[in-house]
């Protein structure tokens, strides 16, 4: 098949979006490619679709472990055979993994960068027939990057490996946000070959519109443009699943649930959300939002990586993210179904200082990264020259309160010392229960030695749940317990039962965050942080914010040309809707704006018919525009107005 035949039978479309199609022949034609597309830009087609076109086994990197077992559960659900690696996994379960990826024929394999030089991966290799090697998240190997992560520059040398055994294997490296250094950079760390091929789409989100909002009252700020949001909401939905959302970003946990409290107490339904939170509680929230029940969410950075919800109207920072990347990223969360959206800055003084001591708070003194090592390993007990490849789970609270130190010293400690390739902190736990029958069915039918709680389990189990004797399910506890009537700590306990005596293999949930030590634990005095992970990085870090303020603080330029300009994307083309832009001047004065308002108005309305003002409000936004241009419209005999409700005229 064809790439357009391939992306029709999998994925339903009759062609690419912007971008994609070029990516996708770059690959294809066997080069080595770098695709930098928008966050929501469907960065996943362009290595899906000629990973199929290919044949043999795609292998893709990427550190996010929820992102990398989403994608695999979608194309699985596709009829695509795709598996995942991850931290957790026990030996037995990664060596399965491999046995059916290369038996079974597997199209996808992820795993994280980790992974690419353990000994189990490299004597697999020669029978994985990899035929694409993709690098997602691809700033990562940059140390100019936001998000350095070392495991990423082994990279290059495991393609020097798969080339013993699969020859001019091309590499595709895609990411959503880009400096031209980081871009420069990524093709020398991934040793791009001759004739490889850079494809940016524009940073340009036509329907989005950022807006700075100066105020020495960030909360009460937000407390407006959320009860304004959530009343053209309640008032044009039909059901919940139709409202708009909205997403606040603050900088740490405990704000999250302080912000949201706030807002349920205004009567503005919101919930939080941070990566402290149970796996149970994630989903529930993150559900909720979802579906639309809850129109808000408050959250740290932990919350929107692989989220695709298309009709996020809202983006609101409370706090100063670290770096223009990440606010790009986040504020670029909103309006993915191409309708009018707004990102909001709240700069307050406030905002400001909490950044400024942010980046300061980030690195602490050399010794007390040193002491944070030392006492990690009194705290898991392990001598030096032990815990190579071992994996523990970590309760950053419990650590803080057994050595009085404090959790914002031990986290950057940790994240020193995760670059410096000591360890590796994972926050990230394994979010989802996974479940296996390691017997035939027929034995399911004659076991009667268990009791009927048991049988219940067994029941809910294969009602619920399909695929149970080929591989590991993931699955919900409350689910079974809620089908087979029974307390959830009773299904866990039985769960555990069956497991013992082989009908099954279950693997809890992890819900706390882990440690990993690549490498055997030193002496405290062996651990030198070098110049390129503490004074470089500060510097880079200090310029990134300096860049974050200037955005925030500077009226000079309009906000998309700021960042436009950051990101190296040459344009002198303002929006004409940011804050900077329609300063003292008639919201309609901009003709862009309003020609492009005025034909999804007029496209809207002829697929519809005849519609309310809150109802168009709702759907496309601009509540400080739409209303005026409406009576335009009328005025000018575009449109009519008969029993409240505006129809394009005959």
């Amino acid at each position: 098949m064809t790439a357009r035949e391939i992306l029709k039978e999998y994925w339903g479309y009759d062609s690419f979006r912007p971008l994609q199609e070029e990516i996708v022949a770059s690959v294809l034609a066997g080069h080595d490619t770098l695709g930098l597309l928008p966050t929501g830009g469907g960065k996943s087609i362009t290595f899906q679709v000629p990973g199929l076109a290919l044949g043999g086994l795609t292998l893709v990197v990427t550190p996010l472990i929820s992102l990398m077992k989403d994608q695999a559960d979608h194309l699985v659900e596709r009829g695509i055979k795709a598996a995942a690696i991850y931290m957790g996994m026990t030996r037995d379960e990664v060596q399965e993994t491999y046995d059916k990826v290369i038996g079974q024929h597997y199209n996808f394999l992820y795993v994280s960068p980790e992974r690419l030089q353990t000994q189990m991966l490299l004597t697999k290799l020669p029978y994985l027939d990899i035929r694409l090697l993709v690098v997602d998240e691809a700033h990562c190997i940059s140390q100019w990057g936001y998000d350095f992560r070392p495991p990423y520059l082994q990279i290059a040398d495991f393609r020097a490996q798969l080339e013993r055994f699969s020859a001019n294997v091309p590499c595709i490296a895609l990411t959503a946000t880009a400096t031209p250094d980081v871009v420069m950079d990524i093709g020398q760390k991934l040793k791009f070959r001759p004739g490889f091929e850079v494809h940016q789409a524009s940073f340009v989100r036509p329907n989005l519109t950022y807006t700075v909002v100066r105020t020495d009252n960030p909360i009460n700020e937000l407390r407006t443009f959320l009860d304004k949001f959530r009343t053209l909401a309640d008032e044009t939905a039909e059901t919940p699943g139709q409202r708009g959302s909205a997403i606040v970003y603050v900088r740490s946990r405990k704000k999250t649930q302080a912000v949201a409290d706030s807002l349920t107490l205004w009567g503005i339904p919101a919930t939080f959300y941070h990566a402290g939170l149970t796996a149970q509680q994630k989903e529930e929230r993150q559900e909720a939002w979802m579906q639309g029940e809850i129109p808000v969410i408050v959250a740290t950075n932990a919350f929107g990586m692989g989220i695709d919800k298309p009709n996020v109207r809202v983006v609101i920072h409370l706090d100063l993210p670290p770096s223009p990347e990440e606010y790009f990223q986040e504020a670029g969360r909103a309006g993915r179904d191409g309708l009018p959206a707004t990102a909001y800055l709240l700069a307050s003084p406030e905002a400001l200082a909490g950044l400024m001591n942010n980046v300061q708070s980030s690195y602490p003194e050399r010794d007390r990264i040193r002491m944070v090592y030392e006492r990690l390993a009194y705290f898991f007990q392990l001598e030096p020259g032990y815990g190579m490849n071992r994996t523990f789970e970590f309760d950053i609270f419990k650590f803080c309160a057994a050595y009085r130190l404090q959790a914002h010293e031990v986290y950057n400690a940790l994240r020193i010392l995760t670059m410096a390739g000591y360890i590796r902190y994972v926050e990230e736990p394994e979010s989802r229960s996974r479940i296996m029958f390691t017997c035939g069915k027929e034995r399911l039918y004659h076991l009667e030695q268990f009791d009927a709680e048991c049988q219940r389990i067994i029941t809910a189990l294969l009602r619920l749940y399909t695929g149970l004797f080929a591989d590991f399910v993931r699955f919900s506890e409350d689910r079974i317990a809620a089908y087979a009537h029974l307390d959830r700590e009773d299904v866990y306990q039985k769960l555990l039962l069956l497991s013992r005596f082989h009908v099954l293999h279950y693997v809890p949930a992890r819900q706390l965050p882990c440690i990993y030590y690549p490498r055997p634990r030193l002496d405290t005095d062996e651990v030198v942080i070098p110049h390129n992970i503490y004074e470089d990085r500060m510097e880079r870090d200090k310029v990134r914010a300096e860049a974050m303020i200037d955005y925030a603080f500077n009226n000079d330029e309009c906000r998309l040309l700021k960042l436009l300009h950051y990101f190296g994307e040459q344009s002198e083309q303002r929006c004409g809707r940011c804050d900077v832009c329609t300063a003292g001047q008639d919201p309609l004065a901009n003709a862009p704006e309003r020609d492009t308002l005025r034909a999804m108005i007029l496209s809207y309305l002829a697929n519809n018919g005849a519609t309310t003002t809150f109802l168009l409000l709702s759907r496309l936004g601009h509540p400080d525009i739409l209303p005026k241009l409406l009576r335009e419209m009328i005025a000018n005999g575009e449109l009519t107005l008969k029993n409240n409700k505006v129809e394009k005229c005959p």
